[in-house]
C-alpha cells in the first residue's frame, strides 16, 4: 500500500552478474509489483555477493557511501503503462482498501487529465519523466528515502530541477557498489604452521590483483549516458590477529610492487632474512589458531561521457585465515 501511495518509487534490481573479466548484469526497466526498476545497465565485475570463489565488494574508506536513491527518466509511454498497471492492480485487487483505490486514481488522475494531459504523449520526443529510484539493499536506510519528489517531466536539453539526477558521476558512484573483487587470501610460507618467532613471508601473485572494472550505463529517450569505474589494489594490509605478533614492515602495510604484485615469494636459504611482507608471531596460538586479516586497499577513478572523470574514494576488501602457531621444542642434554 505504501508503493501505491507514492507511485514512481523505482528500486534497482542487483541482477546476478557475471564474474570478473566479462559478462553484464541489466536491468529490466520493467515493473516488478507496485514499483518500476531501475534502466541502469552494469558490465563488468559485476558478480552478485561474496560467492564461492570468495569475491566481494568494496568497502568505502570513511564515511563516503554511493547512492541510495536516485532520479532517473521514463519516456512517456513507458511511464504511462506504469501507471495505468498500477491503477488497474489496485482498484481490481481483491479486498484492497478504498484509500489505496483513491490514491491511485488521484495519482493517474494528475498524469493523465490534470497537471499533465494523457501522459504528455502529443511531445513524447521533446523529453521525459523522471522518477524516483532507489537501490533495494538500502531500502530501509533513510538515504534511501530521500528522493521523495513526485514523477515529473523535463524537456531534452533542460537541466533536472533536482540534485540527484542520475550523471556520469552518479553513474560511477553506483558502478562502484558493484565492483565485485577477488579474495585477499595470501600465499605464506611456512604453509602449514609457522613457529613462534620464525619470520612468516607473505606474497599475492600479480595475476590475481589487477585493475577490475564496471561500466554503468543508461540510454532513455534524449539521455544516453555511462561512467566507467576502475579500482586499482595499491597495498596489503596484514593484521595477525594477536597483540603478541610483529609485521613487516612495522605498518602491517604492504605496498604494491612495480610488476603489480605484492611482497616477495620465500626461497630456500632465506629464512634469516627479513621478509619485505610478513609477519613474526611471538607466542604460539596454543590448541586454537590466530586468525590473521589480510585486506587490500584499492584506488578508485572513473571515466565517464563528455570527458568527464576523477577520484572516487578508496576502498578495501579483505579476508580472514587461520593460523597455527607452533612453540619451538628443544631438548637440552
Amino acid at each position: 500500500m505504501a508503493l501505491v501511495l507514492a507511485p514512481g518509487i523505482a528500486h534497482a534490481d542487483r541482477g546476478g552478474g557475471a564474474s570478473q573479466g566479462g559478462g553484464t548484469t541489466e536491468t529490466s526497466g520493467g515493473r516488478e509489483g507496485a514499483g518500476l526498476v531501475s534502466k541502469v545497465v552494469y558490465s563488468g565485475s559485476t558478480s552478485g555477493s561474496r560467492g564461492s570463489d570468495g569475491r566481494g565488494a568494496l568497502q568505502p574508506v570513511g564515511d563516503w557511501t554511493p547512492p541510495a536513491c536516485w532520479y532517473e527518466p521514463r519516456s512517456a509511454e513507458q511511464f504511462r503503462d506504469y501507471v495505468e498497471s498500477v491503477y488497474e492492480e489496485t482498484v481490481n485487487t481483491p479486498g484492497q482498501h478504498s484509500y489505496a483505490k483513491q490514491s491511485a486514481g488521484m495519482f493517474r488522475e494528475d498524469y493523465k487529465d490534470g497537471t499533465y494531459k494523457n501522459y504528455n504523449l502529443d511531445k513524447k520526443d521533446e523529453g521525459s519523466f523522471w522518477v524516483a529510484v532507489r537501490d533495494e539493499d538500502r531500502r530501509m536506510e533513510p538515504e534511501a528515502q530521500a528522493c521523495e519528489k513526485l514523477p515529473f517531466w523535463v524537456e531534452n536539453g533542460d537541466p533536472v530541477p533536482v540534485e540527484k539526477a542520475v550523471t556520469p558521476e552518479v553513474l560511477a558512484e553506483l558502478a562502484y557498489n558493484r565492483v565485485r573483487l577477488p579474495a585477499a587470501e595470501v600465499t605464506l610460507r611456512p604453509e602449514a604452521a609457522t613457529k613462534v618467532n620464525l619470520p612468516t613471508w607473505a606474497w599475492l601473485d600479480r595475476a590475481r590483483f589487477k585493475e577490475t572494472s564496471v561500466t554503468a550505463s543508461i540510454a532513455v529517450g534524449g539521455l544516453n549516458i555511462q561512467a566507467t569505474t576502475t579500482a586499482r589494489p595499491v597495498s596489503l594490509r596484514l593484521e595477525p590477529g594477536t597483540p603478541d605478533a610483529e609485521t613487516y614492515p612495522a605498518s602491517g602495510e604492504c605496498t604494491i610492487n612495480a610488476d603489480g604484485s605484492i611482497g616477495e615469494p620465500y626461497t630456500r636459504g632465506e629464512a634469516d632474512r627479513t621478509p619485505p611482507c610478513g609477519l613474526n608471531y611471538l607466542r604460539s596460538s596454543g590448541d586454537g589458531t590466530f586468525t590473521l586479516q589480510a585486506t587490500i586497499t584499492w584506488e578508485i577513478s572513473w571515466t565517464g561521457t563528455g570527458g568527464a572523470g576523477g577520484d572516487l574514494p578508496d576502498g578495501t576488501f579483505g579476508n580472514d585465515q587461520a593460523m597455527t602457531v607452533q612453540e619451538i621444542q628443544s631438548v637440552n642434554r
